[in-house]
C-alpha cells in the first residue's frame, strides 16, 4: 500500500483517482502531477514502482500544499477574518453561513437542529 504525504493510498485503484484521497488534491490536479512525474494514469496503485512513488512525491512536495500544510493555512486564514471583525469573520464566529445564503428558512446544516421556542403560540388557522 503505497503511502504519500501520510495517508494511505487505497489498493486497486487507479493512480489518478487513488491520489484524490490526499486533503488538497483533486482530479485536475491529480493528473497534473502524474503528467509531471511521467506516470500512466491506467497505473493501480498498488503496482506502482519505487521510482514513479518517489517522483510521484517530488512533484506533490516541490509544487503543491496538502493536509496538514493546507488545513493550517485554511485556519489561519478563518482566523485572520474572525480577528479582524469583518463580515466574513463574525459569520464564521457565529456560525452562520458566511456566503451571503438565505438563513431564514435554509442553512439547518450551518446552524444545527431547530430550537423550540418557549411559550411561543402558533398563529390561529384559519
Amino acid at each position: 500500500m503505497p503511502r504519500i504525504s501520510g495517508i494511505d493510498l487505497p489498493r486497486q485503484k487507479r493512480i489518478d483517482i487513488a491520489l484524490t484521497y490526499i486533503f488538497g488534491l483533486g482530479r485536475p490536479s491529480a493528473k497534473a502531477i502524474l503528467t509531471k512525474a511521467e506516470v500512466d494514469f491506467a497505473v493501480k496503485s498498488d503496482s506502482l514502482t519505487d521510482d514513479e512513488l518517489a517522483r510521484i512525491r517530488r512533484v506533490i512536495d516541490a509544487e503543491y500544499k496538502v493536509e496538514g500544510d493546507l488545513r493550517r493555512e485554511i485556519t489561519m486564514n478563518i482566523k485572520r477574518l474572525m480577528d479582524l471583525g469583518c463580515y466574513r469573520g463574525l459569520r464564521h464566529r457565529r456560525n452562520l453561513p458566511v456566503n451571503g445564503q438565505r438563513t431564514h428558512t435554509n442553512a439547518r446544516t450551518r446552524k444545527g437542529p431547530r430550537r423550540s421556542v418557549v411559550g411561543k403560540k402558533k398563529a390561529p388557522s384559519k
